[in-house]
This record gives structure tokens, sequence and C-alpha cells, in this order.
């Protein structure tokens, strides 16, 4: 997705371009052949969902083919990890490559070591300790939890997006919330999750035996092979 002189414009392919993505099957299948995607085009050709859908189809609120209401419908089927991945900015890791990038991002910790060694913010913890009680909370369920809007902590999205970045965090749902009588309102949010209780503890940090740079270089080298046209400043951006 691009601005050009304030205009947005997506960018994509015709329907019947055999380089399309016709459904949100077809994004899983996709995802999971490439091991890791962007949502929205980037520096690098190719590298994107929205590069391999129809551009007229984004926002038209029909789950059958708008790849807006794919991300959800991918974020709750748990066969991929969805979150702001990428640059700070979403996409998605398939199942095989998470490890890679939790060992990569993490430098082989978990959140509490990376606490212990002085590595996390205060902030950042807050927001964990949350997850010490619940499995999975709405965004504005974990802001208030944690302590975070008026006359509390600041810099909420921030943090949550760094936690996505390091792999701590990931977005298992979206959803609506409810009122006191438990009807549903409002557009459908953010539902946080650490990736451990989706996809259990031993998968999550199944690469943590071996040196973090290692995760970082099998990532680099399965991009060159994927997209030769990256340069070696696109492909450290995508690791770290």
């Amino acid at each position: 997705m691009g601005n050009e002189n304030g205009t947005w414009i997506m960018y994509g392919v015709e329907w019947d371009d055999p380089e399309c993505l016709h459904t949100y099957k077809d994004a899983i299948d996709f995802i999971n052949d490439v091991g890791f995607l962007p949502l929205f085009k980037n520096d690098i050709p190719g590298f994107s969902l929205e590069e391999r859908t129809v551009p007229e189809y984004w926002w038209c609120g029909d789950s059958e083919v708008d790849p807006w209401e794919w991300r959800e419908i991918i974020a709750r089927s748990g066969e991929v990890a969805y979150g702001k991945f990428f640059s700070k900015k979403a996409g998605f890791i398939s199942k095989k490559w998470l490890p890679y990038f939790a060992n990569a991002r993490r430098d082989g910790y978990d959140f509490d070591a990376l606490w212990d060694d002085e590595k996390a913010s205060r902030r950042q913890k807050l927001i964990m300790d949350c997850f010490e009680v619940e499995e999975e909370l709405f965004s504005n369920e974990l802001k208030k939890k944690a302590g975070f809007g008026k006359g509390g902590e600041k810099g909420f999205e921030g943090t949550v997006t760094d936690l996505q970045m390091k792999t701590y965090l990931c977005v298992k749902d979206f959803r609506q919330r409810r009122n006191k009588k438990g009807e549903q309102y409002g557009w459908p949010i953010a539902v946080y999750a650490r990736p451990e209780a989706l996809w259990g503890y031993d998968l999550v940090t199944s690469r943590y035996s071996e040196n973090p740079s290692d995760s970082a270089a099998a990532i680099a080298e399965h991009m060159r092979d994927r997209y030769p046209v990256a340069s070696k400043n696109q492909i450290k951006k995508i690791i770290r």
C-alpha cells in the first residue's frame, strides 16, 4: 500500500493472474510455503499478501474475497502466527519458521529471563505480567489491566508492538466487545496471546538450542532463496 499525492494506492494482481490468491485458505497455504510474509507491500518486490491479491477487494467487507477480512480469519485459525512482526507492521509467520524468529528476535531469552537481566522495560513487564493470569486478552482489557491510559502509563500501542516484534505476543483473534448484557458491539478488536499459549512452549522455543545468530542466518538464507532481489539491508530489516 502506497501513498501517491495524498491518495492511498493498493498494489496487486488481476483475479485471473496465476499468482492471485483467491481465498484465505490459499493465503494460508502460500504463507506456509513461503514461510513468512508481510501484510502490505514493502521495499522487497512481491513480498506481501497485498501483491498477491485483487486491489479492489480490500475492505469490501466480503470475507470470501476481502484480504483485510482474511487476516482476522487467519489469526483465528491458529494455523500461522499473525502480528506486527516486520518493521513494526503486520504480517504472518508459519509455525515452521516461528521458532527461528523467536530465537533470533528474543536472543534466546524467555521474557522472565529478559526481565531478570534488565533487558526488558518496566512497561513491557506490566503487559507480560497480565498473561501470567490470562491466556488471552482483548486489547482494551490488556491496556486497563496493565495500568495504561488516562492517569496511568503511556505508550501502550508502542509497547505492545515491541513485544510482537520480539515474538513475545501475537494476535490470536479479532472479536467484537460485549456490553454488560453480553451483547456484541462495535468493530472487532485485537485479542492478544503469547505464542506459547497457542502452540506450546516446546514448539516456540525449539531453536533455543542453537545460537540466535544461526537462526537469523537461516532466515536470511531462506529470504535469499525465495526473494533473490532482496538486498542485504532489506533482509536484515526483516530479521530484526
